[in-house]
């Protein structure tokens, strides 16, 4: 099955859908670029797999629902790990208690968890935007001072390091 209809089946929406795709080529789009070594076809299956879990809630634990979906149809744990590790610039376990997850990091650890963690970042939907943009938007949702901005800038600067 492909990917894409994977994301049907599994019920997500048109926008899911389309939202998935362009993460996936924003994904690509770094991993081309990198000087990292990484698996650039995890990236862009991660890019398209990462919000199934939006085919149950899209609440922030879409990121949970994704596991137990992606687990049910058989996908890879590398998948699954992205699916688990792409919201915001990752959740440290004191945050995902406090946001009623299970306790635990879900910071993205991987080369390619951490590039479709950031691609997601950068888009709104379908529509891509600067990091500056991005980065006022983490904090108009997040509060100033909230970890998560922390940890999107330290993302950014990572992911560039990685640029040829």
């Amino acid at each position: 099955m492909h990917d894409v209809d994977i994301l049907i089946t599994a019920g997500c929406s048109k926008d899911v859908v389309s939202h998935c795709i362009a993460v996936s080529g924003k994904a690509i789009f770094f991993a081309e670029r990198v000087t990292v070594p990484l698996d650039r076809e995890l990236v862009r299956q991660g890019g398209l797999l990462h919000d199934i879990g939006r085919s149950k809630t899209h609440g922030i634990g879409h990121a949970i629902a994704g596991v137990e979906v992606a687990t049910a149809l058989g996908l890879s744990d590398r998948i699954i790990c992205i699916i688990e590790r792409h919201i915001g610039a990752g959740i440290t376990a004191s945050e995902a208690e406090r946001l009623g997850l299970p306790k635990k990091d879900y910071l993205p650890l991987t080369p390619e968890e951490k590039i479709v963690s950031y691609a997601d970042n950068l888009l709104s939907g379908v529509r891509e935007m600067p990091f500056s943009e991005a980065l006022e938007r983490f904090r108009k949702i997040l509060g100033p001072g909230h970890e998560g901005i922390e940890l999107f800038i330290k993302q950014h600067e990572e992911v560039q390091s990685w640029m040829k």
